[in-house]
Order: structure tokens, then C-alpha cells, then sequence
């Protein structure tokens, strides 16, 4: 599929008006420059609406749309289980464990570990986020961008990449956190109508013109099995989403993982005015996170009927995309490149953050907020260079690259829940108990895969999560109490207010237990449909 004239025009129009915004967001307010604060908390100003909306458009990325479309495609609409469990993740995130973080001030999730236990536990999991952010997650996103772009306007995926990268230089390095998150909001309107737009014109092309309900009645009939939200274990994708573990096991462990202790997601919410704030635009991504499955599953679904022959189900997206009339997909593209750079801008800016803040600053403590700015900047085109380089060799065998993501994050994922969870609930959790819940984690991961290669992944996540656990409490008790075993950095779940948090009103605690409640509402109504 080629792009026509118009199509091309409105993407460079949008490309062009998107940095314009960017420069114009990120100009100098004050005298000196920016500071780290500015740099990589937006100077702890975020209003809840752009918490949201940038939450929101740093997870719908290349490998939000293209991988999740793509499992839509193998798998079905049991691949939407990660976006509706998600929902309530989010709401979880907000009332428990958003509100210790904001208390504690910290600019990345390592420090909260130092806060918590010791530097040791802050060095391991640094180090460890930074080799995943760049070498997992950079360079999928990276890679299905090429890919996307490769199918939707014919540009080598080489090329595509590179663009990108360079995009994402001028999109972020010189505003940092501030420029990503006000433009998103621009996209994350433009992806949510884009999305809604191809899956309304996916289930005309199904109906043949009879009309959008006519075209979701053939897509349920002629693709049924694509429908099942709970897989049985002869589903050859049972292994992917093992039926009905996926609700109560693993799931939910890769999801707190990712949405409570993940530094380029959660870095939004730390960048908020003030913990009513944060919650606001927590609870906003949540609502918005429920339409996802309608925005990027149904189209792959779709395309099942529409282009049964794919040889790879990650172009699902990219050649649905065809049914877009003249403009309006040149537009809906830049919006889809726009998103996939502002998850790249997004990552490499928490990526500089972690190295600046927890590593280099205490290698060259004393030094002036212009120098680790600076460091920030230089971090963020190295991690972009590396991941250019690596992202064919590492991703080019995948069939779908949303899976890679997941099982390779899933052997480190476990022991990283048990140390916040633990750090957050439990004032006897120490450093030698943290410490062995993240060895354990990727020793039990590997021996599980090698000696019980047909457990699914999401069940061994699960069960990881239960020895990590256990080894963290037996290491903590028989071994010398945390030097924090007062409480600070934890959470008393008995206390009054959210999460026992002074400063959180109690109409702020009500609307926010409103808004669960409908998420917890539609959730239900949604799996007794499709059950």
C-alpha cells in the first residue's frame, strides 16, 4: 500500500505542526535554563489530563497497536484481557501505591528502592531497567515502527526506523518530559478517533455495505473462534493466554509490574501538581484503556476475514489501514507515527532519567543542573543509537513482537513485584530479602523454561511470584531487619484517606472510589458478554 499526494501532504503538515508545538512547549521559562526537575518532572506541574492522555499515548505505541492488532489477528479478543485487566490495575496503582511515591519525592523508581531498602537494590534494578528499556523495549518499538511505516508507505523499514529515531530527537531531547506529555493529548484524541474510524470502516468492508452491525454479526460467525475470552487448552494459543490463570494468575503480576513500578509509565504521574491530581489522571487512563481493545483488537479480528493470506500478523494494523479514505489516512498515519515516537521520547527519556539520576549523579555527585541535563540529553541519543543497531537482530525472527515482549519481561517481572509489594506492605521486608527475590526471579524463570518448556508463560509468572515471594519473607526474617522497618516508604492499608496518605481530601478519596467502581462495572458487563 502506497500513500496518495494528499495523504502525504497532511502527514508532513502534521510532522512539521507537531515539532512546531514541541519547540514552542519546550522554550525557556526562567533564567539558567532547566533544571532536572523541568527536564524530567515537567517541573512537577502535570494537570490530570495530561497525566491521562500522556499515560495513555506512551502505552499506545508500535507495540500496543501493531503487536496487539497482530495477536487480535492469531489470537482474538482473548488479547484484550491485558487491556480491560489493565483498567483496574490502574485504579489499583492510583489509591495504594501512586500516593507513596509522590510522599517519598523521587524523580525514578530506582530511588524509591534506595529509600526503601539500600543502593544495592537500587543499582541491581537500575541497571536492570536500563537493559531492558533499551534492548526490549526500544527496539520493539522501533522495530514495529519500521515495519508499520514499511507497509503503509512502502519506505524500506531501515529507513522508517531511522526517521523515527530522528523524530524523536527533535520531538523530546531538547523539552524533555513537558514537550512529551501537553502534545500528546493532540494524539491520543487523533489515535482514539483514528482507531474508532477503522474499526467503524473494517466492519462496513466485512458487511459488504450492509451496514456496521451486519459486518460484526458475519465477523462473529465466519470468525467465532476469535471471540473466545478464555481459551481452552486445545487452542494452539493456550500457551500465549492460558484460559481462565490469565483473570487470576500471571496477568495481573505483568500488569502491576508495568503500570505501578514502570518508570517511563508512572514518571507521568510523578510528575503531577499533587496527589489529587495524579489520581484524576490515573482514573482517566483507566476509562480510556477500555476502549483500546475496540481500537486496536477488533481491527486485527477483522482482518481475518479482510486478509486471511498475511504472512506475518503483525501487518495486520498497517494493511487495514487501506480502507482509509484519501487524507484522512495520511492524517490517522502521522497520528500512529506520532504515537510510536512519543512512546520512543517517552522511554528514552525515562531511560536518561534512570542513568542521570541513579547512576551517573552519584559517579559525579556536585555538579550543576545544566551538566546533568545535559548528561540526560547525550544518554538519550546513545540509547537510541544502540537500539537502532540491535533492533533487527533482535526482533527481525518474531512473528509477533507484543509476545517477545512479554516472555522475555516475564522473567525478571515476578521478583520486581514481589520487592515493591513487599517494600510497600510489609515493614520487615530488607535489602538480602529483595536482593533474593530478584535472583530467584530470573534462576526460577530460566529453570521452569528449560525444564517445563510447555507451562505457559503467564502461569509460571504466577507461580515465579509465589517462590520470590516466599524467599523474600524467609531470607527478610532470618536475616537483620531493614534499617526502615519504621514504616517510612510503606503503607498502613488500616489508616484513613488513600492508602493512609496524609493531604488526600475526602471527597478527592470518594470521586476516586466512583470512578473504580464504574471501571469494576463495565469490566464486569464486558466478560459476561464475551465469556
Amino acid at each position: 500500500m502506497k500513500l496518495d499526494t494528499l495523504d502525504v501532504a497532511v502527514f508532513i503538515a502534521y510532522v512539521t505542526g507537531l515539532l512546531a508545538l514541541a519547540l514552542w512547549i519546550s522554550r525557556e521559562n526562567k533564567v539558567g535554563g532547566k533544571d532536572t526537575k523541568d527536564y524530567f518532572l515537567a517541573g512537577k506541574a502535570l494537570p490530570w489530563w495530561a497525566i491521562g492522555a500522556s499515560l495513555i499515548a506512551s502505552n499506545i505505541s508500535a507495540e500496543q497497536i501493531i503487536g496487539m492488532s497482530g495477536s487480535g489477528y492469531a489470537i482474538g479478543l482473548a488479547i484484550a484481557s491485558y487491556e480491560w485487566m489493565a483498567a483496574i490495575t490502574l485504579i489499583i496503582v492510583g489509591k495504594y501505591m501512586l500516593p507513596i511515591f509522590l510522599k517519598n519525592n523521587i524523580y525514578t523508581m530506582p530511588q524509591y528502592l534506595e529509600q526503601r531498602y539500600d543502593a544495592r537494590v537500587k543499582t541491581i534494578l537500575a541497571l536492570f531497567w536500563l537493559g531492558v528499556y533499551v534492548f526490549v523495549n526500544l527496539t520493539a518499538v522501533l522495530w514495529l515502527g519500521g515495519l508499520a511505516i514499511e507497509t503503509v508507505a512502502g519506505v524500506d523499514w531501515m529507513y522508517g526506523m531511522i526517521f523515527l529515531a530522528l523524530f524523536s530527537v527533535g520531538y523530546s531531547l531538547y523539552g524533555g518530559l513537558k514537550a512529551v506529555a501537553y502534545t500528546d493529548i493532540l494524539q491520543v484524541v487523533l489515535l482514539v478517533f483514528g482507531g474508532l474510524l477503522l474499526s467503524y470502516l473494517a466492519l462496513e468492508a466485512v458487511g459488504d455495505g450492509a451496514g456496521v452491525l451486519a459486518g460484526f454479526g458475519i465477523l462473529t460467525q465466519e470468525a467465532s473462534g476469535h471471540f473466545d475470552m478464555i481459551l481452552s487448552p486445545e487452542n494452539e494459543h493456550y500457551m500465549s493466554l492460558p484460559g481462565i490463570s490469565v483473570l487470576i494468575g500471571g496477568l495481573w503480576v505483568m500488569n502491576f509490574s508495568y503500570w505501578g513500578f514502570n518508570q517511563y509509565i508512572i514518571q507521568r504521574a510523578l510528575a503531577a501538581k499533587n496527589v489529587q491530581e495524579a489520581q484524576k489522571g490515573i482514573a482517566f487512563a483507566a476509562y480510556l484503556k477500555l476502549l483500546m481493545p475496540l481500537i486496536v483488537v477488533l481491527p486485527g479480528i477483522a482482518a481475518v476475514i479482510l486478509y486471511p493470506k498475511l504472512s506475518v500478523a503483525d501487518q495486520a494494523y498497517p494493511s487495514m489501514m487501506s480502507l482509509m479514505p484519501v487524507g484522512i489516512k495520511g492524517l490517522v498515519f502521522a497520528a500512529l507515527v506520532a504515537a510510536i515516537v512519543s512512546s520512543l521520547a517517552s522511554m528514552s527519556n525515562s531511560i536518561s532519567t534512570i542513568f542521570t539520576m541513579d547512576i551517573y549523579a552519584k559517579l559525579k555527585p556536585g555538579k550543576s543542573q545544566s551538566h546533568y541535563v545535559r548528561t540526560g540529553r547525550i544518554t538519550t541519543l546513545v540509547a537510541l543509537v544502540i537500539a537502532l543497531v540491535v533492533a533487527e537482530p533482535l526482533l527481525g525472527q518474531f512473528d509477533q513482537a507484543f509476545q517477545y515482549i512479554q516472555e522475555f519481561t516475564g522473567f525478571f517481572t515476578p521478583g520486581i513485584v514481589v520487592i515493591f509489594m513487599m517494600g510497600m506492605f510489609w515493614s520487615r521486608a530488607n535489602s538480602a530479602g529483595a536482593i533474593t527475590a530478584a535472583i530467584g526471579s530470573a534462576a526460577l524463570s530460566i529453570a521452569f523454561k528449560v525444564f517445563w518448556p510447555d507451562l505457559p508463560f503467564m502461569d509460571r509468572v504466577g507461580i515465579v511470584f509465589l517462590m520470590c515471594l516466599a524467599l523474600c519473607v524467609i531470607v527478610s526474617l532470618a536475616t537483620e531487619s531493614s534499617r526502615d522497618e519504621s514504616g517510612a516508604g510503606t503503607v498502613d492499608v488500616n489508616a484513613g484517606g488513600s492508602a493512609g496518605i496524609a493531604g488526600i481530601s475526602l471527597d478527592t478519596e470518594r470521586s476516586f472510589n466512583v470512578a473504580a467502581a464504574g471501571v469494576v462495572l463495565i469490566l464486569v458487563a464486558l466478560y459476561a458478554t464475551w465469556w
